[in-house]
């Protein structure tokens, strides 16, 4: 007798109390993290495409690649090199500042929206199916129908690099491609009690002012953080970096609106390029004082509790 497993577990699940209209990677997520509500902003990636193979609909802006390293620690020499070719002017956001400022009443100038990144999560079984690899660039840019010499193709690569790339002192690093391999690494690291946070906005607004409030939190000294990638689909490249510290803290704009912001702090970057752009605007050097970073807008943080 023949047996299909998933329609008799999405069986169970329903039974048990799991909504049975869930997609599988939502299923997926309940039983492997029962008591972690999964954050809407990875629940709007899993809307399924009309066709995998649709050409991007994100647009890939000549700056997206240095905003992304800009609000993003990397410290691989290709993407220092982008970075600086596209920095962010400093008056624009804060990006980069020392932990000394982390303080109540510290105003910073900061933008919550949302990604514009058009690209969603692929099912599991397809995402495995299809190559991601700098040795498969061609095959894999052929099943998207994207044209070799575009910009598309080109950011496509530097991400596949950037997650390629040899891990540095401190550092533990994995390219997600689907929701349910970002869960088995957040679960191999810190088995099921994991929470995981993000920013969260009332409004989404342009850059403005915003107060630093009373009640600072320290979410954690253990964390990994997932950064949304630039690519056809939804990727993130998650990493655990030492000698850090996660803080939640409230925020309120000139407007009133309110905001909790996720910020991580290095206390250690001695393994940094001398030429990150952390230091070109704080004006510090590698091995100095421990440097803040916001997270931007479409990245998580798994802490475990």
């Amino acid at each position: 007798m023949e047996f299909h497993l998933f329609p008799l577990f999405a069986l169970l699940l329903v039974l048990e109390g799991i909504n049975s209209s869930l997609l599988p990677a939502e299923v997926y997520w309940r039983s492997k993290l029962p008591n972690t509500p999964l954050p809407k902003a990875l629940q709007d990636l899993l809307k399924p495409a009309a066709d995998e193979r649709k050409k991007i609909t994100y647009s890939f802006s000549e700056d997206a690649v240095g905003a992304r390293i800009c609000y993003e620690i990397s410290y691989w020499e290709k993407m220092t090199k982008i970075s600086n070719q596209n920095s962010i002017p400093s008056n624009t956001t804060t990006i980069f500042f020392l932990q000394d400022d982390l303080l109540p009443g510290k105003k910073m100038k900061l933008a919550f929206t949302k990604s514009t990144n058009g690209s969603n999560f692929l099912p599991r079984e397809i995402a495995e199916s299809i190559p991601f690899s700098t040795n498969k660039l061609s095959e894999i840019l052929n099943h998207f129908s994207i044209n070799p010499r575009s910009k598309e193709a080109e950011i496509m690569k530097i991400t596949i690099e950037e997650c390629e790339a040899p891990n540095v002192r401190g550092q533990d690093k994995y390219c997600a491609t689907s929701l349910e391999s970002l869960v088995d690494f957040a679960i191999g690291k810190y088995g099921k009690n994991v929470e995981a946070v993000l920013n969260e906005a009332e409004e989404e607004n342009e850059s403005q002012e915003y107060t630093i409030l009373k009640g600072i939190i320290m979410v954690g000294e253990e964390q990994i953080v997932c950064h949304r990638e630039r690519y056809v689909y939804a990727v993130f490249y998650c990493h655990t970096i030492k000698f850090t510290k996660v803080y939640s803290i409230s925020m309120v704009g000139e407007d009133g609106s309110k905001a909790k912001a996720i910020v991580v702090c290095h206390t250690d970057t001695s393994a940094w390029s001398p030429k990150h752009y952390a230091f070109q605007v704080l004006k510090v050097k590698p091995g100095g004082p421990p440097i803040c970073h916001f997270l931007n807008d479409d990245a998580i943080v798994w802490v475990p509790y």
